[in-house]
């Protein structure tokens, strides 16, 4: 049996491995042939680049389309490249929530390639990133539906019961947004470098403010448009949700602030632009307020304090990106597309002051 051709020009691609994040493929083929069987040639092994976190490869069989998630070398957060808690999520989110992969194998001896890694079925489709593949174009009805689509997505993952999943036990219970504040302001600190800001004002309000939890379940953590498969058939549809390495149980608020911080309207300043991501600038596509306003009608969730999520949302991306400057300033990677982050964690305490100010802080 040979792998199907592509169903559509627009389906993402990997493309050649990064110097620096090379797999022995003899290795990695050896080990999941006396686990997966029935896998027919030699793999083909390519890289998936959109990314800035963990490592996520394609292993293309003959006749299965596989993906390879490990952690990047030097790493600073542990707990956000732990392989095995990443698949386990995935595995009991599988039965309840159907867009996530199928997960095929795990390899907890680092031994192996040097790190823990998991094996999964590939989605075969469009992910949105900052810019639609050529040729693909998405009239404002279908920005529109497909905005639509991304929150009922999200509103669809914070109904899980995640009890009856068998993920009870992911998070810490109540408490969550406050260990959430203390959590990242110190994570801040330690990857802080001399360029970059304090956040001491922003941290401070944040503190000051941090309400309640409004529920506890099932959180993404990193809910973007560029963490989706679309169905290139129908690119409004969602056929697949990637990324599960910072999913814990948590406050849904919390979990939509985090996405709106990545959410670039068309009329937003030019280095807000600039770090556009996904394509949330099309013309019909919701803007942010709408977002909000959709999420709340579809969960009666109060959102009367949402400047608290959005500035929240806002510094959490700030301390992501300082944490990915931290080893490109320490020399643990080489990727030219993490020199200039410093600069992003600047604007982003600007953007947080405003936010706060405009609140009375």
């Amino acid at each position: 049996m040979t792998a199907q051709p592509p169903r559509s020009p627009y389906e993402d691609r990997a493309g050649a491995v990064r110097p620096g994040e090379e797999l022995d493929v003899a290795v990695i083929d050896a080990w999941l042939r006396a686990r997966v069987p029935g896998l027919a040639g030699v793999p083909e092994l390519t890289e998936f680049r959109g990314g800035a976190s963990n490592w996520t490869y394609r292993l293309r069989y003959d006749n299965r389309d596989l993906v390879l998630r490990r952690p990047p070398a030097g790493t600073k957060a542990k707990s956000a490249h732990d392989m095995r808690r990443e698949h386990a999520v995935q595995q009991a989110l599988g039965p309840v929530y159907p867009y996530v992969p199928r997960m095929v194998a795990l390899c907890e001896d680092a031994s192996v390639i040097g790190a823990e890694f998991y094996v999964m079925e590939r989605i075969a489709g469009v992910i949105p990133r900052a810019d639609l593949p050529r040729g693909l174009v998405l009239g404002a009805p279908d920005a529109r539906a497909l905005g639509e689509s991304f929150v009922d997505r999200l509103v669809e993952l914070h109904e899980v019961d995640a009890v009856a999943a068998g993920l009870g036990g992911l998070g810490k219970g109540a408490g969550y947004v406050r260990r959430q504040v203390e959590g990242w302001s110190d994570r801040y600190e330690r990857a802080r470098t001399w360029n970059v800001p304090s956040f001491a004002r922003v941290r401070a309000w944040l503190d000051r403010n941090a309400p309640d939890d409004v529920a506890t379940c099932v959180v993404h953590n990193d809910f973007r448009l560029d963490n989706m498969v679309l169905d290139p058939e129908a690119p409004t549809r969602v056929i697949g949700v990637l990324d599960w390495e910072m999913a814990t149980l948590g406050d849904p608020l919390m979990d939509l602030g985090g996405a709106l911080a990545y959410w670039v309207q068309a009329d937003d300043d030019w280095a807000m632009r600039v770090l556009r991501r996904q394509p949330t600038h099309l013309p019909g596509m919701l803007r942010r307020d709408e977002v909000v306003a959709r999420y709340a009608e579809r969960t009666g969730r109060d959102v009367s304090r949402w400047p608290f999520y959005e500035v929240f949302g806002l510094f959490r991306l700030a301390a992501i990106a300082q944490q990915i400057y931290f080893r490109y300033h320490r020399g643990q990677t080489n990727n030219p597309a993490f020199r200039r982050f410093w600069l992003v964690v600047a604007y982003l305490e600007w953007r947080c002051g405003r936010i706060v100010a405009r609140a009375g802080g």
